[in-house]
């Protein structure tokens, strides 16, 4: 139950951090915690314990129209330029408030402030998970999964419904794996159990 309320974690901090900028730096702690878990579990961060993904299921998905997410937003292309640009404008704004721990903080809140507000853009136009098919972690704990990272399991139960297909945030096809004995693999997927939730078979399992 207490997923639902993860993304009163992103308000809080953001909040605080308003008056008491130093506490931006336990962003770092969020930002490395998808990549540490992906080369045992994938994206399993993302889909269940980012508290601004949590932010989008739980508040923008109620606004959104859940249109499917331009497959453009996935191209490496997009990923590789919003990784190069996030990284530019962090690096270059923690070297120049080196030492002070508040404009170290502060850059931390600028950057999740900002992107958390395009995340919104986007999902009151597309998606409301439209900002996760490219954000810069969620990338590379893409490139760091393996296809022993918390594989979906897809039995023979499965009648190839795509109903999977239409619950998963990223449009991905998991009864394409029915039968198979490494099961579902995909880096993005999010293991957040929307698909396992939707199949009328119960042929999913993670």
């Amino acid at each position: 139950m207490f997923k639902q309320y993860l993304f009163f974690i992103l308000l809080l901090f953001l909040a605080i951090g308003y008056f008491y900028p130093a506490i931006g730096l336990l962003a770092l702690l969020c930002m490395l915690a998808p990549i540490v878990i992906a080369p045992f579990k994938g994206r399993y961060w993302c889909g269940n314990f980012c508290p601004r993904g949590n932010f989008y299921d739980q508040v923008i998905a109620k606004i959104s129209p859940q249109k499917p997410i331009p497959k453009f937003f996935h191209s490496i292309y997009i990923r590789l330029v919003a990784l190069a640009i996030i990284m530019t404008v962090f690096t270059l704004q923690m070297l120049y408030a080196w030492g002070n721990f508040d404009a170290m903080g502060l850059v931390f809140l600028r950057i999740i402030f900002i992107t958390t507000l395009i995340g919104i853009a986007l999902g009151v136009i597309y998606h409301h998970r439209t900002w996760c098919s490219f954000c810069p972690m969620g990338t590379l704990a893409t490139w760091l999964s393996t296809k022993r990272s918390k594989p979906l399991a897809v039995s023979e139960q499965c009648v190839s419904c795509s109903l999977c297909t239409k619950a998963c945030p990223f449009d991905l096809q998991p009864y394409t794996a029915k039968g198979s004995k490494a099961g579902f693999t995909h880096g993005d997927c999010l293991k957040c159990n929307r698909c396992t939730a939707a199949c009328p078979k119960n042929a999913l399992d993670f």
